[in-house]
């Protein structure tokens, strides 16, 4: 009792205002938080269909609609009032008058805040300003808000509560909305190529008892009845691959991941990707799936091949998707931009050497060129990259699940998409050697006892897996979440994510 009376003394007059208007209208006989309401429009429907027509036309129309929706502003001046209502199609006008309703419905009207739900039934007319509005002849309380709307809800200083209360967010942030209804609409476009392409769609587990698939720390769970752990996958690879050897060809699964590394503009612990594997394909075959797919997403979802972004100088750079992707060599890369042609380095200490002169810090389970050079190319070549560029022939060493290349094996037939810097999407021609791919583990292995906590574990299972045979395959995995920042032109992870991981307040 005594709690309850506390939270009501450390109640707002606001929200103690509120809470009194609950009981009138109780006392009206009417339910605060209301019943099923059948709406025949959405704001923009009524925009759409009743743009251009005159006063005199929509007079003459007398069209009848229902809009059900939250109000955003109230204009009152007596006995009559201009409430602005916003669903999910945007916001718009209703004319009240106090002679055009029921006494009740008058009567519950003037109990109304904003953020209150409610809905409304009536004509469609055109004001002097020529704004198109709905004369309101039924007026029905649907939900009371308890809370008041934030007043000056951008200039909060903590931005972090926009996505703490999303909910607010998407009340009060239009641009919100869009992303938020953009993202759906990206995903199924990205479905619709993928279908069209004879791609299967698929589910495989996000619970694995073994860690592989991609370099990454996990989050570790523990099931009771097995009595052992389990890994959140960081991966769908190895269960793809496995479908591939079964014959399924050409497969996809759009779903989570979860990697318990750090929290930044670009990463979350838990993220969305999509991942491709089509046998008897190869890194060409990936090349040319990823840039069809990324355009046709583009010009299906946005209705343009052209997005924009602007850059720590604050320059607007226009990435053109309808133009053919750059590609570049890895390590022709670095050669371009440090002058060290690192194909003549023969020896890790020699590269090693190379890179403590550059100011670079070599970790101790770096065993080879190979991850030298990614470390130069981390440093020197990755935020060169402006236009959609695939980066390619990536060191053995970083590759653990890539085919050699045949003309030099020291290196992979791998490519990473890149644009404005960030990194979109990672393939390969798939490595189906049994016999090789146990070797790479076993070297994953190695660098695990070294320290390297992202290092793959070796799945015997998926081994022998590939010892059934597996067809030549090439293989994608896109990041969702950054091509959706990408498509709507934001540029915080967490503005594209509904409920992004949050530190504690």
């Amino acid at each position: 009792m005594e709690e309850k009376e506390e939270q009501v003394r450390s109640l707002s007059d606001q929200e103690q205002f509120r809470r009194e208007k609950v009981q009138k209208i109780r006392d009206l006989g009417i339910d605060p938080f209301g019943h099923k309401f059948e709406r025949t429009h959405l704001s923009s429907d009524i925009k759409k269909e009743f743009a251009g027509k005159t006063h005199e036309e929509l007079e003459a129309l007398a069209a009848p609609v229902t809009i059900a929706g939250r109000i955003m502003a109230i204009r009152d001046m007596g006995k009559v009032a201009f409430l602005t209502i916003q669903d999910l199609g945007g916001t718009i006008q209703v004319y009240l008058r106090k002679d055009a309703v029921s006494e009740l419905e008058w009567n519950v009207y003037k109990l109304a805040d904003l953020g209150d739900i409610v809905g409304i039934s009536g004509t469609v007319m055109l004001t002097r300003t020529g704004e198109i509005t709905i004369k309101c002849k039924q007026y029905t309380h649907l939900s009371k808000a308890l809370r008041p709307l934030p007043e000056k809800y951008h200039g909060l200083n903590d931005v972090e509560e926009r996505f703490r209360r999303r909910y607010v967010d998407l009340i009060m942030n239009e641009d919100a909305r869009r992303v938020a209804l953009a993202r759906p609409r990206i995903i199924r476009a990205i479905q619709h190529y993928m279908d069209g392409q004879g791609f299967i769609e698929v589910e495989t587990p996000v619970l694995q008892p073994i860690l592989g698939g991609a370099a990454a720390k996990p989050f570790i769970t523990h099931h009771n009845t097995l009595d052992m752990d389990f890994y959140l996958r960081i991966a769908t690879e190895l269960s793809l691959k496995r479908l591939i050897v079964g014959g399924l060809e050409k497969v996809y699964e759009i779903g989570r991941l979860f990697r318990n590394e750090g929290m930044d503009t670009k990463h979350n612990p838990e993220f969305t990707t999509i991942e491709a594997y089509q046998a008897y394909g190869d890194l060409s075959t990936m090349m040319d799936l990823c840039e069809n797919l990324i355009r046709s997403v583009a010009i299906e979802a946005n209705g343009s091949p052209i997005v924009h972004r602007t850059d720590a100088d604050g320059n607007v750079i226009t990435i053109d998707f309808s133009k053919p992707f750059a590609r570049m060599d890895m390590t022709d890369f670095v050669k371009q931009e440090t002058g060290i042609d690192f194909r003549k380095v023969t020896s890790f200490e020699e590269a090693k050497k190379i890179a403590i002169e550059h100011h670079l810090e070599v970790p101790k389970h770096f065993t080879g060129v190979g991850h030298i050079i990614e470390l130069f190319y981390d440093e020197y070549c990755e935020k060169k990259t402006v236009q959609p560029t695939f980066v390619s022939g990536h060191p053995i060493e970083i590759s653990p699940l890539a085919k050699k290349d045949p003309k030099d094996p020291r290196f992979t037939q791998r490519f990473e998409l890149f644009v404005m810097g960030s990194e979109y999407a990672n393939a390969f021609t798939e490595l189906n050697d049994p016999i090789d791919q146990l070797e790479r583990f076993e070297n994953q292995l190695k660098e695990r006892e070294l320290g390297n906590e992202e290092a793959n574990q070796i799945d015997y299972d998926f081994v022998e897996a590939l010892e059934y045979g597996m067809p030549p395959c090439g293989g994608i995995g896109l990041g969702i979440d950054r091509l959706i920042m990408l498509l709507t032109e934001t540029y915080s992870i967490r503005e594209v994510l509904l409920f992004p991981q949050m530190k504690s307040r």
